[in-house]
């Protein structure tokens, strides 16, 4: 095998056994109240039940020193997600999922509330991989998933 044959053998051989980059969502929306207010109807890590529809309820718990939220799903099943930062001052948290009936895996995510001229933007990120589906059906479902969510804060934030 001449060299240029096994140089070429070895980075195909990389790029197969290479793992698959991770999928990422950004959603943000916009709410009419001041950062403060946004950040209190958002910052508390179980105040998802109050403005994700499609969460019944949360039970917050601790697990090797670690803040985990157990999240009761509308129309069954349950989501664990583990707080992993939390900064009060600059009005965000990162956490990840534990457990989930979710397609996805490595899934990470930070929300965060920023000041904007007459209010205050709310940013979801993420970043995961697909499990047991394409990447665009994983890519959607986390989507309408912030979709949701940020559509609850509006309405939340703006009410108070």
């Amino acid at each position: 095998m001449t060299i240029t044959k096994t140089i070429l053998a070895l980075g195909a051989s990389m790029f197969i056994a290479s793992p698959a980059l991770a999928l990422d969502a950004e959603k943000s929306a916009t709410v009419s109240a001041n950062p403060e207010k946004a950040w209190e109807a958002v910052g508390d890590f179980c105040a998802i039940a109050d403005w994700h529809p499609a969460v019944e309820s949360c039970a917050l718990s601790e697990a090797e020193s670690a803040a985990r939220r157990t999240l009761a799903l509308a129309g069954g099943g349950t989501i664990v997600e583990e707080l992993i930062s939390r900064d009060d001052t600059n009005t965000t948290y990162t956490y990840k999922i534990v457990e989930s009936p979710l397609p996805i895996a490595n899934y990470e995510s930070t929300i965060s509330v920023a000041a904007v001229d007459g209010g205050a933007r709310v940013t979801w990120v993420g970043t995961f991989d697909a499990s047991g589906v394409s990447d665009e059906e994983a890519q959607a479902i986390i989507e309408g998933i912030y979709d949701a969510g940020l559509q609850g804060i509006v309405q939340k934030a703006n009410a108070n």
